[in-house]
């Protein structure tokens, strides 16, 4: 038995009946001559043989009597894979478009808590042969490091991670008076940190105020945001959309501009939202401010989630493409040092202490009323960019082709654009709502468009 930190447990809190809290990953696979040959049995027995090396894919959540405490995870004592790994097909001819329409549905699901919060779709009947997995995990169990650590461990002919066992024991689900015992033993010890958290909390808010004051580049306050068509209340339809863009491009305009690849895939992800704006009308004159989750743990981990935020203005304002990147590259430097100054270990040090029945009644109220469509947003839209596996992975013999991703969406910040490295490919995976997006391959198209106008930029003898 193990309690859920405050940052993984809050992403539980935050969960409602439109507001999905699950993250996907989707990877594409040609199984011609695959040795041994490509078979759903085949994936289902690769997965059995390894969930002792995947351990959030074996745990499932425990509620605290009364919510006094977060739940608490336990090996799910009636774990059958069957329930988890799942096979469909494609409807013909089975491209990019029909591919996502399904993603769009296993999207727009929930996960039942009452297993470990997880599924695999295996999707046949892809053009060419080629076979999609799309792996529906929970924000609680993983953040885009660790889940790429897990899918390595499910992807790689030799697994990276040590096994930590030849097995491992489901376990009874615990007693009400040992949850309650235990839930209280754990709060009092949070309380007692609670005064060195509010001292360092006003520390930090008063360096922050005199960076602001003294600071050429001021960085975005949250709820100065324009408004779009996609900040508003959610539904629980999802559509998603998936583009690839070349790394040796994004590469080449890093260099050509002394800028790093983040601030390249801000500065595309600003270009076309710019567009797309534009063309529907309704480009604000103030710039979108992006969320932009930053990992506050290196390390190589199977679970959880080691992330915290920064906010970033993406100059959507600004028509010159190369004006646009410079002013990004400045904004993300001054968010880096406000991000330093609060603390990387702020947000998760007030999760641990958010007491959940009150934050899980706030959200579904909020939800309910549709109160995210009466008020600015905190900000525009998330953009992540993790990196992938460093080398080629396979499942079954096959070997992957492609490898995409993409997060939760949130109320009243409908949109999320994910971006994972593979093998020389920079995969973008946009998701929102059907009713807040129809037109979702739009953006999609914008992307290339954008990376487009800054590669050609930078072959201008300006650039050098």
């Amino acid at each position: 038995m193990e309690r859920l930190s405050g940052l993984d447990a809050g992403f539980l809190y935050m969960e409602t009946p439109t507001a999905h809290m699950h993250t996907l990953k989707i990877a594409v696979v040609d199984p011609a001559g695959s040795t041994p040959p490509y078979s759903f049995q085949a994936v289902k027995d690769v997965l059995a043989s390894r969930i002792h090396l995947l351990p959030p894919f074996r745990r499932r959540i425990v509620e605290v009597p009364l919510r006094v405490h977060h739940p608490v995870w336990i090996e799910d004592p009636d774990f059958d894979i069957d329930y988890h790994v799942r096979r469909v097909g494609c409807p013909a001819p089975g491209g990019p478009h029909e591919f996502c329409e399904m993603i769009s549905d296993i999207a727009s699901r929930p996960l039942d808590r009452g297993h470990p919060l997880w599924e695999i779709w295996v999707v046949e009947g892809l053009e060419d042969g080629r076979v999609g997995f799309v792996a529906k995990m929970h924000h609680t169990i993983a953040d885009g490091l660790a889940a790429a650590a897990l899918l390595a461990n499910v992807m790689q002919t030799v697994p990276e991670q040590p096994s930590p066992g030849s097995s491992w024991k489901p376990e009874r689900i615990p007693s009400n008076k040992t949850l309650l015992f235990d839930a209280v033993a754990d709060l009092g010890r949070d309380l007692r940190g609670l005064p060195n958290l509010l001292r360092r909390t006003f520390e930090a808010l008063t360096a922050l105020r005199r960076h602001r004051t003294s600071s050429d580049v001021k960085t975005p306050l949250p709820f100065s945001t324009p408004r779009t068509s996609f900040n508003a209340s959610l539904t629980p339809h999802r559509t998603f959309a998936m583009t690839t863009l070349s790394l040796a491009d994004v590469k080449a305009v890093r260099s050509a501009f002394g800028v790093t690849v983040n601030d390249v895939v801000l500065a595309v992800c600003a270009g076309a939202l710019r567009r797309y704006l534009s063309d529907r009308g309704e480009l604000p004159a103030k710039p979108l401010i992006a969320g932009v989750p930053v990992s506050t743990s290196t390390e190589t981990r199977l679970g959880g989630n080691r992330v915290s935020n920064m906010f970033v203005s993406l100059r959507t304002d600004l028509d010159d493409p190369v004006a646009r990147l410079k002013a990004v590259q400045e904004v993300t430097k001054a968010a880096k040092v406000v991000h330093n100054i609060l603390g990387t270990e702020m947000l998760a040090d007030w999760s641990q202490r958010t007491p959940p029945r009150p934050f899980a009644w706030f959200m579904r109220l909020y939800s309910r009323k549709g109160w995210a469509s009466r008020h600015r947003p905190p900000i525009n839209l998330v953009v992540s960019n993790v990196p992938g596996p460093p080398g080629p992975l396979e499942i079954v013999g096959a070997r992957l082709e492609g490898l995409s991703s993409v997060g939760p969406i949130l109320e009243g910040i409908g949109l999320n654009i994910t971006v994972w490295s593979y093998v020389g490919a920079m995969n973008f995976g946009i998701v929102s709502c059907r009713e807040l997006m129809p037109d979702i391959w739009s953006l999609a198209d914008a992307l290339r468009d954008s990376l487009v106008e800054l590669r050609k930029a930078a072959e201008q003898p300006r650039a050098s």
